[in-house]
């Protein structure tokens, strides 16, 4: 007998069909102001939440800025996930951290509005001016006067929204944002279990299927014999996929069960022709370092010159890819953990021939994204084996085969060049780049992209910077904060090694070339004051970061060769959110303490190595440092977050434990 990680976790048995909610057969009737906010005549509010959640907070930022604009409590506001719909909610795409800086002002104004008309029906019913009525725990009040904002539901329908006012809650008066420390809104239903993922999807008669992947990259399937998985028991049906329609390629076995379907998959017999069955990551490194862009010439003597080697990176997610297609004679349903479900529907439709009101494409939570769900591959494999199989298929990747088939973070080689003054203070300098395009997106092969995407470096230094691309050898995508983790990595670095060359603190050597009212020079000046001085038997490590409409400082401290403490100074803007801020700021640090101290990807004899968490050193529990997060408040607009402490953190745990740095990770052989 087994038993489910749902079951286990949760101690029931949890179904993946809609759990009805007490009350829904009686339809009750709502008040809807805009696609984003409802409130029914029991009160209940209903929150739509327009893009995907795949840990970055969207879920909880939205309630919150809900909760606020309609003065009721966060776990007074229900929240439901938005199908693919960019007409009716807007762009839907969750990347490049936008989601804050997007969704905080429609959100809260479409709350606002259902509270601002639901004050202006009590205060007709009552017959008194509007600014002497107020709204406060789920009820608007004059006086001793209270009615619910389910009894003004319907009269709230009825009020011209054009003859009301809106006003939004000024920041001063804010209760929750900015304030509340409340963690994620699912995240007792995530420790729990009874969190749907799309791993968990399983409409009614849908059936399973895994792919056997090409072995080597770039093959692709020559002949296939399939007798011995068809006799399989539970297997249905074992079907080609053709890469140029259907994902990566590969044969699908489809089957009753996930057992089923991995046991007709290792039935298979397969040969396979083409792609690059000696490439090695080793030689694709020389080859960048080769294609470096000449360093022009500089305007007096240059004293320093280092390169800097970066290798591939996984996602590694700790949901693998998946997805489950319901293809019909009428049209196409679609579950998945996309990152903009809007424009997977658009693309489908335009694949398949259908029209976009024949596709529906519901966004499931996500086990973790970081630029891979942006992509359909799973999602066109799906659909694929759901047309072979007339019914629903989930189609699920293993560990391995998310590993060995994913589409990297480019390679990259960085030479950089410095001249300085009689200080040894920074007055010139030159970075040279060779790197690949991200061959998931067509607008990034071009050199003045990739610069524009990857150069951000924050200090008055004069200099030049120079992009060189070559072919991508294999697919490579969107990696959290994708060229600015390059680029930042390489001169942090660098001018890190220029400050110990001339005896420099590293924190006074930044705020030299920062301006003293700049927003960065405050957040640095912010870490450097928590973080304290530098402990006996101690190193640092220090990096800073403009970005995304947000700025941060990192300072790394580490003793023995380990990171001990990472302090973190950002400023976003107006917080909305504490716990989430601080909690993207970890995963970063995390992150950049997984590249730092040993992950890579590297390919030998034409295939990934790398096949799980336990050849892909991704840090443990045990080896997080301590994380202290200052927020540096200001009147900015509202910044993103979600890549932004990657690119510093990275730099400056490397700076900490590995002088001299010359790549990623620091105490390997790249490559």
């Amino acid at each position: 007998m087994s038993i489910s990680r749902r079951a286990f976790l949760g101690g029931v048995l949890v179904v993946s069909a809609p759990i009805a909610l007490p009350g829904a057969a009686e339809a009750a009737e709502e008040f809807a102001p805009n696609v984003f906010v409802r409130v029914d005549e029991r009160g209940r509010i209903t929150a739509t939440v327009p893009t995907p959640d795949s840990g970055q907070g969207v879920r909880t930022m939205v309630a919150l800025l809900v909760a606020e604009e309609l003065a009721v409590g966060l776990d007074d506001v229900r929240l439901e996930q938005a199908h693919g719909d960019p007409a009716r909610f807007g762009s839907q795409g969750v990347g490049s951290s936008s989601s804050a800086r997007r969704l905080h002002e429609p959100m809260r104004r479409a709350a606002a509005t259902a509270r601002c008309l639901l004050v202006a029906a009590a205060a007709r019913r009552w017959g008194v001016p509007v600014d002497e009525c107020s709204a406060r725990d789920g009820a608007v009040r004059h006086g001793r006067r209270v009615l619910r904002y389910g009894d003004l539901a319907r009269e709230a329908a009825a009020v011209d929204p054009a003859t009301v006012p809106v006003t939004l809650t000024p920041p001063e008066r804010w209760r929750l944002l900015g304030r509340t420390r409340a963690g994620g809104v699912d995240a007792k239903a995530v420790v729990t279990g009874k969190a749907r993922y799309g791993i968990d999807t399983r409409p009614p008669g849908a059936l399973v299927a895994v792919v056997l992947r090409p072995q080597w990259i770039g093959a692709l399937v020559d002949a296939v014999d399939d007798r011995a998985a068809r006799a399989v028991p539970g297997v249905v049906a074992v079907t080609t996929l053709d890469p140029a329609t259907s994902g990566q390629g590969g044969v699908a076995v489809i089957a009753r069960s996930v057992p089923e379907a991995l046991r007709g998959r290792e039935a298979l017999r397969v040969t396979w022709r083409g792609g690059t069955p000696t490439a090695d990551s080793r030689q694709w490194l020389a080859d960048l370092e080769a294609a470096l862009p000449a360093v022009p010439t500089a305007p007096g003597p240059v004293v320093f010159e280092a390169t800097y080697k970066l290798p591939l990176l996984a996602h590694a997610p700790m949901e693998p890819m998946n997805a489950t297609a319901h293809l019909t004679a009428t049209g196409l349903t679609v579950w998945a953990p996309t990152q903009d479900p809007g424009s997977l529907r658009r693309a489908l439709a335009g694949q398949l021939g259908l029209a976009e009101a024949d596709v529906r494409v519901e966004a499931t939570l996500a086990g973790g994204a970081f630029g891979r769900r942006i992509e359909s591959d799973p999602v066109l494999e799906a659909v694929a084996c759901s047309r072979v199989a007339g019914a629903p298929v989930s189609v699920l990747w293993t560990r391995d085969d998310d590993m060995r088939h994913d589409s990297y973070r480019p390679m990259s080689v960085h030479r950089l060049s410095a001249a300085v003054d009689a200080s040894g203070v920074p007055t010139w300098r030159a970075h040279g780049v060779a790197t690949w395009p991200l061959t998931v997106f067509p607008f990034f092969d071009n050199p003045a992209v990739v610069k524009a995407a990857g150069d951000h470096f924050p200090y008055a230094v004069p200099g030049r910077v120079d992009v060189a691309l070559r072919a991508a050898p294999l697919r490579t995508g969107f990696w959290r904060a994708v060229y600015a983790g390059h680029f930042q990595y390489a001169e942090e670095n660098f001018l890190s090694e220029l400050g110990h060359r001339a005896g420099l603190d590293q924190v006074d050597l930044r705020r030299r070339l920062l301006p003293a009212d700049s927003r960065l020079r405050r957040a640095l000046d912010a870490a450097a004051a928590r973080a304290g001085a530098v402990r006996p038997g101690s190193t640092r490590g220090v990096a800073c970061h403009d970005d995304y409409g947000s700025v941060i400082a990192i300072v790394a401290d580490a003793s023995e060769g380990r990171v001990r403490r990472v302090t973190a100074a950002v400023d976003v803007g107006p917080v909305l959110h504490p716990s989430g801020v601080r909690a993207q700021v970890e995963g970063g640090v995390m992150d950049a303490l997984s590249t730092v101290s040993g992950a890579q990807i590297t390919v030998r004899d034409g295939r990934v190595v790398q096949s799980s968490f336990r050849d892909y050193a991704w840090a443990r529990i045990d080896q997080a440092p301590d994380i202290d997060v200052v927020l540096v408040r200001s009147d900015a607009p509202v910044g993103g977050l979600g890549e932004l402490a990657y690119p510093p953190a990275a730099a400056a745990i490397a700076s900490a434990i590995g002088r001299p740095v010359t790549g990623m990770p620091v105490n390997a052989e790249v490559g």
